[in-house]
């Protein structure tokens, strides 16, 4: 009996730490900062972004609240240390970049731009491109 109960609750405790592991990639980040935001589900790719419902189901998408502009996730490879590597694109198709997607101890999220484009949005009808390194927090 002793043995069971052992079992059931490391059975409990390896369970509990593989469902963890496999929602860090499904949620909603926001950047306070630059208020943008991404709403991602790397696992199932299952996100359709608003008013871009031609392109079906993402990863997930990355766009800022005074803008309906939005940047896609096409393509993720998530490893085995949690770090995820996105191809992302514009809602025209005319501009992509890969970047990575980490968490750090802290539970921020870091967004780091790698090859391709710089992400841009637009304040005060003017471009800003977005730095490569940015931090989100989960909403």
């Amino acid at each position: 009996m002793k043995r069971l109960s052992i079992l059931a609750i490391i059975s409990a405790i390896a369970l509990n730490a593989f469902s963890q592991n496999d929602s860090i990639f499904k949620c909603n980040l926001y950047n306070e900062e630059y208020k943008v935001y991404m709403n991602i589900n790397l696992y199932d790719s299952n996100i359709t972004a608003p008013r871009q419902e031609i392109f079906g189901e993402l990863p997930g998408y990355f766009g800022q609240d005074n803008d309906s502009r939005v940047w896609l996730i096409t393509d993720v490879k998530i490893s085995k240390n949690n770090v995820a590597k996105l191809s992302i694109v514009n809602d025209y198709g005319s501009e992509d970049l890969t970047a990575t997607l980490t968490v750090d101890k802290d539970g921020n999220y870091i967004l780091k731009q790698e090859d391709g484009s710089r992400i841009k949005i637009v304040e005060n009808r003017k471009w800003v491109k977005i730095p490569t390194e940015l931090k989100f927090k989960k909403r």
